[in-house]
Order: C-alpha cells, then sequence, then structure tokens
C-alpha cells in the first residue's frame, strides 16, 4: 500500500513578484501567476469541507471547492469553465478582488494558519482557458435589454441576460470597454490586455457595445425604453468628491480619478510615444488610504516622483488591500499618517509648491466602535510638493437623474433601488454596482449585477 502524501497546509504558496527596486521603473505586473506545479501544491492545501464557508463568502457564488478540486487533478480548463458557470471576468477578479475579506476569510485554514490562495487559484485557472473556444448562444428570445456603462456591473449583467437569450446592447460613454477596469486600474496591478481579453468574452456571448454614447446626451433612458424592454443603469461612481480646503483649485491637483484616466486609457504611462498632456512631477502628496489612493501614488512613483500619502487615520484603519499597502511601502511611497491636509499652497502663477498638513490623533471608539481622528491644535506644517492627488472617494454621475424624470437618489447621490429586484424608481429601469452603493469593490458590482439581470429576466417574463 503506497504511502499516504503528506500535505503542509499552514503556509500558502506565493508567485514570484517583481523586485521592488525594479517594478518601480515599469509598469509591467507585480505579481505573477502560479506556475501548475504552485497551482497543484496550493490546491492540495484545501480541506474538501463538507459545507464550503468559502462559497457563501464570494458575492457572485462561484463554486469553489470544485473548481479547486479540478486544479488538484491537473484538469485546468475545467476549473475555468466551472469559474465561468458563475463568474465572466474570472482573469480580473482573480486580480483586483478582496479575497481576503471576501471568500478566504472564511477558508477553515484561516482560523489556524493561512487560508487556500482562492484567488491566485481563480487568476491560474483563467489563464488556463481554452482559448478560442466558442460559448454556447441560445436562441435570442425576441427580446432586448440596453445596459449603461462597460464596467464590471454592466460588463456581469450584459453576459449574464445574454446566457438567457436576450439581445444586449452596452453603451459605453468612453472610447474604449472596460470601464473604471480599464480608466481606474493600473496595468501593473490589472494589464490591459486582460480587460480586453474579458470585454472579448463577453462579445462573444453576442452582446455588442457601442462606444462614445453619452447616456443623458446622445441618447436618453426615455428614448431607450421606447426601443428595449429594460435597462440596466451600470455606470458607476466616476464624480470625484474633493475636501473643500483652499487652494483645491491650483494647477497641479488632481482628482485620482483624473489622474488616473489619463494614466490609463491615455497612456501617460507610455510617455514620450504617448504625449497625454499630464505633469512630470518631482513630488508628489496623494490624500487617501484606500485602493484608489494606493493605485494613485504606486503610479506616481513609477513616472519619477517622491511620493507621500497622507492619511488622517493609522495604517490599521487602512480601508486598502492589505497586499497593495505593503507594495506601497516596498517601493518607497513615504506614509504620513494621523495626517490630514488643511490646504494646498500656491506659487505667484497659480501652481501647487506645497501641502499645508495638521497632526491628527484618535479618539476612544464611539458606538459604531471607530476612533474619529481629531487635529492637534498647532501642529500645522508644509510639505514642499508640485502635484497633489485627491483619493477620497467618489459618488455616481448626476447626468442621468438630471436627463430622466423620476429617476431617485439615495442619500449620497447613488440611485434609489428595490433591495429584491435592483429596480430604480422608474418602471423597467434597473441599476446595481457603484451607481447604486457608492464607489465600492469589483465583485460586489458583479453580484449586484448578476441579482439585477435575474431581477429584469423575471420582470421581462412577467410583463409578456
Amino acid at each position: 500500500m503506497p504511502d499516504k502524501e503528506i500535505i503542509d497546509r499552514r503556509n500558502r504558496i506565493e508567485p514570484k513578484e517583481q523586485d521592488p527596486s525594479e517594478r518601480v521603473k515599469n509598469f509591467d505586473e507585480v505579481a505573477g501567476t502560479y506556475t501548475p506545479e504552485q497551482a497543484l501544491a496550493e490546491a492540495k492545501r484545501c480541506l474538501k469541507c463538507k459545507t464550503p464557508m468559502c462559497i457563501e463568502g464570494c458575492p457572485v457564488g462561484i463554486d469553489i471547492r470544485k473548481f479547486i478540486d479540478e486544479i488538484k487533478e491537473g484538469k485546468f480548463e475545467d476549473a475555468a469553465r466551472t469559474i465561468k458557470d458563475k463568474n465572466n471576468l474570472p482573469a480580473i477578479c482573480g486580480r483586483v478582488c478582496p479575497q481576503e475579506s471576501q471568500c478566504e476569510k472564511l477558508c477553515i485554514l484561516n482560523m489556524k494558519w493561512t487560508p487556500v490562495a482562492i484567488g491566485r487559484l481563480e487568476r491560474f485557472a483563467a489563464e488556463h482557458e481554452k482559448q478560442g473556444e466558442k460559448p454556447v448562444i441560445p436562441e435570442w428570445n425576441g427580446k432586448k435589454v440596453a445596459v449603461i456603462g462597460s464596467g464590471p456591473a454592466g460588463l456581469t449583467a450584459a453576459g449574464e441576460l445574454a446566457k438567457m437569450g436576450y439581445k444586449v446592447v452596452i453603451f459605453e460613454a468612453l472610447h474604449t470597454a472596460g470601464g473604471v477596469l480599464t480608466y481606474g486600474i493600473p496595468e501593473f496591478r490589472l494589464p490591459k490586455d486582460i480587460v480586453a481579453r474579458e470585454v472579448d468574452y463577453v462579445k462573444s456571448l453576442g452582446v455588442e457595445i457601442r462606444l462614445n454614447q453619452i447616456v443623458g446626451k446622445t441618447i436618453t433612458i426615455d428614448e431607450m425604453l421606447k426601443e428595449y424592454d429594460a435597462v440596466f443603469i451600470g455606470s458607476g461612481a466616476g464624480l470625484p468628491t474633493f475636501m473643500g480646503i483652499p487652494g483645491e483649485n491650483l494647477c497641479g491637483v488632481y482628482s485620482a480619478n483624473e489622474y488616473l484616466t489619463r494614466v490609463n486609457l491615455m497612456k501617460a504611462y507610455q510617455f514620450p510615444e504617448h504625449d497625454t498632456p499630464i505633469k512630470q512631477s518631482q513630488k508628489v502628496a496623494v490624500v487617501g488610504g484606500g485602493n484608489v489612493a494606493m493605485d494613485a501614488a504606486r503610479t506616481a512613483r513609477r513616472l519619477g516622483a517622491h511620493v507621500y500619502l497622507i492619511y488622517r487615520r493609522g495604517e490599521e484603519e487602512m480601508p486598502a488591500r492589505r497586499e497593495e499597502v505593503i507594495h506601497a511601502r516596498e517601493e518607497g511611497i513615504e506614509f504620513r499618517l494621523l495626517t490630514n491636509p488643511t490646504k494646498v499652497v500656491g506659487d505667484e502663477k497659480g501652481w501647487v509648491k506645497g501641502i499645508e498638513v495638521i497632526t491628527m490623533e484618535l479618539t476612544e471608539p464611539d458606538a459604531s466602535g471607530r476612533r474619529k481622528p481629531v487635529p492637534v491644535k498647532g501642529s500645522e506644517t508644509v510639505i514642499d510638493v508640485d502635484t497633489v492627488i485627491i483619493a477620497i472617494g467618489t459618488s455616481p454621475n448626476p447626468l442621468l437623474v438630471k436627463t430622466t424624470p423620476g429617476l431617485k437618489t439615495n442619500g449620497h447621490g447613488g440611485l434609489e433601488v428595490d433591495g429584491y429586484s435592483f429596480m430604480t424608481s422608474r418602471e423597467g429601469v434597473f441599476a446595481g454596482g457603484d451607481a447604486v452603493s457608492g464607489s465600492a469593490t469589483v465583485i460586489s458590482a458583479m453580484g449586484q449585477a448578476k441579482e439585477a439581470a435575474q431581477a429584469i429576466d423575471d420582470y421581462i417574463k412577467s410583463n409578456e
């Protein structure tokens, strides 16, 4: 009888990463993909729980245990198919989803050691998907749905509806599809060719994407409702939030949204081959502590600047993924924690020359358990910078509400929807993702879009 294989389940296997001293000089992807040997070894760490809690932590309900079993058996293409039963964008989600706070958080191994690297394995499976394999497209059911936005919510809703037999048309405002996946996430974290490949898959389902279509300008929702049986709004949250401090109108102040769009979509990172108008900064202050702040800071570092990351709370309170914080520190980002801007300082020509900040201290936890930052009087100092990037959040663009009578919003400017059907205050108009919740994660937007797609199917069938 052969000896039973001994599996070390204590520590997860991590793929190779670029050395920090090298990666700050390029926009190549930081983390690599597992080798087949690494993927097999990591998959074997899975305990094959009878009741896999990890699935409950996945907003789109991927059968995690099944696809990991298939990797364990060397059936990499089967693993990719299993994931795509629930998720049309696995190569994206395997890179940017916060698995550590979702599926991996509920992994039983996490109670004692390190969880199975579900995200890394998802990415591996996606890389081994059989290329050129055409998906089975059902016969058209005679119904049409319009989708606004080609980000994660729009692509997900469109793909799900296409699989149900609907003719789906996506209306995208920009000249390239992908939404925040294309303009908001840097190349070193999510390569553009990966996004393009996932977009192409959705198109292969029969989805049409119309670019340069600003809904509310080139076409209205009311006009759509005359041609389509339902409308899904997945337009995201692209309206930047500013602090309201003096000097934010100076030259050299960017929202993170604008800065990242110029670099990602307009290819400023390929300067001088692409002469995108963006300031060649020497010293940059990035304000914020989320993933977008990390993306902006690490992008500015790669463009040659010394970067200060200014955040009013401590590192433990940062909403950014821990992996991104570690990478930023490795790359030389200078963290100025418990620090908050009070004004942006300009020169006589109206350009940024510094940012005034004040030291903060945290109070005792309130009823919500959160410690509130309060300023320390008289602790103001000025940091010499020539560029300031504000990354403290975004909200949905109000254009759709302004041009669609009866479309209601909630307290933070997001679209008001029914909690079960995701229908807005307008009959036949549904919404999901950041357009509803405000800036959140890719996978949460996809989860809402899947539910909304099912609700749209139910709605159309009930009106036949």
